[in-house]
């Protein structure tokens, strides 16, 4: 048995699209499965267009996708579990790569997405760098994941202290039971949350989840905004305010940026603050290559949490490589924004 459990709350709109996927992807397998739909205190017709498509509601009210997911995964029957979003569309390779690597032995694993409709340039160029990112370290967003019903059980679920990143904490707890493996095969999902808020917002959350992750992670308030809206009418719209263009315009050269790091280290520092203006675009560049890779701190001690807490030894030579390579990234980074400023005040 098979068992696909989709969270959702206020999914009238794309629901169905996600059972048919979900149908359709099980039956190619040629196995017994199960369809799940956890409908989480939604006000809409969710639960009604789910039990059309041949999918068993389970209503509850935590308003949190930990719980959501653990409530679905506990009722689940399979012995293979597929956690799959709302607003996801999978397809049968995904799913055959899945029960593959499980059948190899693997605890769990997920797949990379790519977006089904338009979303800001910068959101694009985001999920490619995550792509990359998340391939060499391991992990997946929520959007497909799935694992063994033995080691869902071994690691007791979602943490349900998270209101968001649960899916990376979960990633990290499975590679304590066996291999987690992020598959090539990707799904599409919705850019609906690109749409919803601008640029510098998105990097602005993101900024919080690395600095503060215990005070923005642990409230259902602090990430509301991105993962809690219950208001779907403005999903299919990029707003069109002045605010949002510069703030997307914004976000994407830093992304352009972030790409081309390489690049700009053959760039020769100026010697004055505005002698061209490519020195001026290269003190730029050098600022924000400089704090980015400030990022890299908090994801360290993320690592090194993880790596005290792994007992496999394959997972604690990656992650120890992993970390090496982060924290010699951030010491330069760390060097070099100092660099900056240094420059920067002698300068002005």
């Amino acid at each position: 048995m098979i068992s696909f459990i989709v969270p959702a709350h206020n999914e009238e709109s794309g629901i169905a699209q996600t059972l048919q996927a979900i149908h359709n992807s099980a039956r190619a397998t040629g196995q017994p499965y199960e369809v799940i739909v956890v409908d989480d205190a939604s006000t809409d017709a969710t639960a009604q267009i789910a039990s059309q498509h041949n999918a068993t509601v389970l209503p509850v009210n935590h308003r949190q996708i930990s719980a959501t997911r653990n409530s679905g995964g506990r009722a689940a029957r399979g012995h293979r579990l597929f956690f799959v979003d709302a607003d996801t569309i999978i397809n049968p390779l995904a799913v055959a790569a899945a029960l593959r690597a499980m059948d190899k032995g693997a605890a769990g694993g997920g797949a990379s997405t790519k977006f089904e409709d338009t979303v800001p340039l910068y959101a694009r160029l985001l999920f490619f760098m995550l792509f990359i990112g998340g391939k060499i370290a391991e992990i997946t967003g929520g959007a497909f994941m799935f694992c063994t019903r033995k080691a869902f059980d071994a690691v007791g679920g979602f943490d349900e202290r998270l209101y968001a990143a649960e899916e990376i904490a979960m990633a990290s707890a499975l590679k304590r039971e066996g291999p987690f493996v992020v598959l090539w095969k990707r799904v599409i999902t919705s850019g609906r949350r690109f749409r919803a808020l601008s640029g510098l917002q998105m990097i602005v959350t993101a900024i919080r989840l690395a600095f503060l992750p215990s005070q923005t992670l642990t409230r259902r308030s602090s990430v509301k905004k991105v993962w809690y809206n219950s208001d779907r009418t403005s999903d299919e719209k990029i707003s069109n305010a002045l605010t949002t263009r510069v703030s997307n315009a914004i976000a994407l050269f830093i992304m352009l940026v972030l790409l081309t790091a390489p690049i700009w280290f053959f760039v020769p520092w100026p010697q004055t603050l505005f002698a061209s203006p490519l020195g001026a675009v290269r003190i730029l560049i050098g600022i924000i290559l400089s704090h980015a890779g400030l990022l890299l701190w908090p994801f360290a001690i993320l690592l090194f949490r993880t790596l005290l807490r792994q007992t496999r030894w394959v997972e604690r030579m990656k992650m120890s490589a992993l970390l090496a390579f982060c924290v010699w990234r951030a010491l330069d980074s760390t060097q070099a924004a100092l660099r900056v400023w240094m420059w920067l005040f002698h300068h002005l």
